[in-house]
């Protein structure tokens, strides 16, 4: 099933369109790829490179709290959100530190201002742990994901917990073809730190398998799509086992799917490694609903992956 994924990198490297983004890097980009997992085959954490399943777990389960404030994935060692969170505080009057001006690119090229852009980013991320005044302030990314999936603010000005309701629909009527979830809000989208890229997932329950499959709008295919393949794996298992079901396919469906120009070789160097065996997802069995589990409860058997390959974000 790895090959899925191998076969989008290759082909982005062989026919992907030379294209400028927002972040100045420049990619190879395809429209409109679909690569498709059955779950019931293992659990589809890449093992031509070294995903951490950590940080899939502390950010799913961030997700699932309805969360939006990174102090949560800091206490769980998880750094994936620092760089948007940090991005508004250098933007805001309250930054009294050295010029961070176009931190994103002068970061990756310039070894002195990179010191001094890890240092001051440690700094914010002890400040945000260490200080729930400030984490309050400059923590928070947005009505995010976790906020779009649990706390969708109406018109009225109620909310809708989008994620508990598909639960039920799941349980209930098991054949509807409305079991949606939908992360992009138009009216949130500017006032959000990252606009949602994994838009809107859908169930579908046959044969006792639940399947899901994800539009994802936007796809960072070296260091972002894995996260979200293994994100969404490990969702569909945990609705999957609260509602009683096996698990069927995950279908990821991808808009503008990317090769950053400053990960070509990192994926040249993965496309040179054979797949190994998908491992084994375990689940603590005493844990019921979705929104009860925690770290320990999920984890992984049989991984053996290659090392990990690094490559920088664009930011």
């Amino acid at each position: 099933m790895e090959q899925a994924y191998l076969d989008l990198g290759a082909k982005l490297l062989a026919e992907g369109h030379q294209k400028g983004d927002r972040t100045g890097t420049g990619t190879r980009s395809l429209f409109g790829y679909q690569m498709r997992f059955d779950l019931s085959e293992g659990f589809p954490l890449l093992t031509t490179k070294r995903v951490p399943f950590g940080l899939i777990k502390s950010e799913l389960l961030w997700f699932l709290k309805g969360d939006t404030n990174i102090r949560y994935l800091l206490q769980h060692n998880n750094h994936i959100w620092d760089e948007w969170a940090f991005e508004r505080y250098i933007k805001s009057p309250a930054y009294q530190g050295p010029d961070m001006t176009d931190f994103g690119h002068r970061s990756l090229v310039d070894p002195v201002f990179n010191e001094a852009y890890q240092e001051e980013s440690r700094k914010f991320c002890e400040k945000i742990l260490n200080d729930s005044a400030f984490a309050e302030t400059f923590g928070d990314l947005g009505h995010i994901y976790g906020a779009q999936w649990r706390h969708w603010e109406t018109k009225e000005g109620g909310f809708i917990d989008q994620l508990k309701n598909v639960i039920e629909m799941i349980k209930n009527t098991p054949d509807s073809r409305r079991l949606l979830v939908s992360a992009w809000n138009p009216e949130d989208v500017p006032s959000m730190a990252l606009p949602p890229c994994h838009t809107m997932f859908q169930f579908y329950v046959n044969d006792n398998k639940l399947s899901c499959q994800l539009y994802q709008r936007s796809g960072d295919v070296f260091l972002g799509v894995p996260f979200n393949i293994a994100s969404y794996a490990l969702l569909t298992h945990l609705i999957a086992h609260e509602c009683g079901l096996d698990v069927g396919d995950f279908v990821h469906t991808l808009g503008d799917a990317h090769l950053y120009n400053n990960h070509i070789q990192q994926m040249q160097e993965q496309l040179q490694r054979s797949p190994r065996p998908f491992p084994k997802l375990v689940l603590n069995q005493e844990k019921a609903s979705v929104f009860d589990f925690e770290m320990a409860d999920i984890t992984v058997e049989g991984y053996d992956p290659y090392p990990a390959i690094k490559a920088p974000i664009a930011v």
